[in-house]
């Protein structure tokens, strides 16, 4: 209920304050994709240590998927990282 009120208290104001809107925007969604992808990767690295203890004959076959995943985790937050400060940079002035 608290963000409806915000909402409407931050209405009215006009283009003055869009670029910090934006850099504000820029700052969140892009920790939000860092704190994601670290989240994302540490499990990543909990679940193979795990794999690699239960099955050490699988360990390479298991380090392999990891490092490819954790490639394509990083590979995302970059992508959402440049995303956010493009929509920053079409609102600064």
């Amino acid at each position: 209920m608290m963000m409806f009120a915000l909402l409407q208290a931050a209405a009215p104001v006009g283009h003055d304050y869009a670029a910090a809107w934006a850099l504000m925007g820029a700052a969140l969604g892009s920790a939000l994709a860092v704190v994601g992808a670290g989240i994302g990767i540490g499990r990543l690295g909990g679940a193979a240590m795990d794999g690699m203890a239960r099955q050490p004959e699988r360990a390479a076959q298991i380090q392999t998927a990891a490092l490819i995943l954790a490639a394509l985790i990083e590979g995302a937050t970059l992508f959402a990282i440049v995303v956010s400060f493009l929509i920053q940079g079409k609102f600064t002035f």
